[in-house]
């Protein structure tokens, strides 16, 4: 199940929003008019993504969304307008990073389309976060290994020179008698 928060000053937008994602059942989705409430949450909490409304009294959705990084660096960001300031739209794109911009009035098939590539853009990365962390396990056991049997080669030379079989019998060579 994905965790996701919306933040909208206006009310009503967060019930239309909240009833057209009621249709995902696989969304955990919890709302906020105020974006300062939202951050308290943000950094109480672990949320996949954020959708946020860009024009907001106590603060714009770019100021929100590029807060919430520090707590949800992997976590997708939305914003949601209904104006296209392109001054908004660099600020959005470069200070929050976000995934996708969505113009107001938004619709139902559209939103819930978006959020999906959203959150599977998501998986994706925290699937290749997890896979690298354990490449690096895996590297770094292997390096010990290494210098194990290289000190164990220098320690006992004449075992060294012992050929193994693939199924770990030991491999007599009689031409070295």
């Amino acid at each position: 199940m994905h965790r996701i928060m919306l933040v909208d000053d206006e009310e009503n937008i967060l019930l239309s929003l909240n009833r057209s994602l009621r249709k995902n059942s696989s969304l955990d989705v919890v709302s906020h008019t105020s974006p300062l409430d939202a951050l308290q949450e943000a950094s109480e909490s672990h949320f996949d993504l954020f959708l946020s409304d860009y024009r907001m009294p106590e603060m714009d959705g770019v100021n929100f969304l590029t807060s919430t990084k520090h707590f949800h660096p992997n976590a997708m960001r939305l914003i949601l307008s209904g104006t296209a300031d392109f001054d908004v739209l660099i600020a959005a794109i470069n200070r929050a990073e976000i995934y996708r911009f969505i113009a107001k009035p938004v619709r139902s098939e559209e939103l819930l389309h978006t959020l999906n590539q959203a959150l599977h853009l998501h998986d994706i990365i925290e699937e290749n976060q997890r896979l690298s962390a354990q490449v690096r396990t895996q590297s770094q056991e292997l390096k010990n290994r290494e210098t194990a049997l290289k000190r164990f080669a220098n320690e006992h030379p004449v075992l060294a020179r012992v050929e193994w079989g693939p199924d770990g019998s030991i491999i007599l060579d009689e031409s070295d008698t």
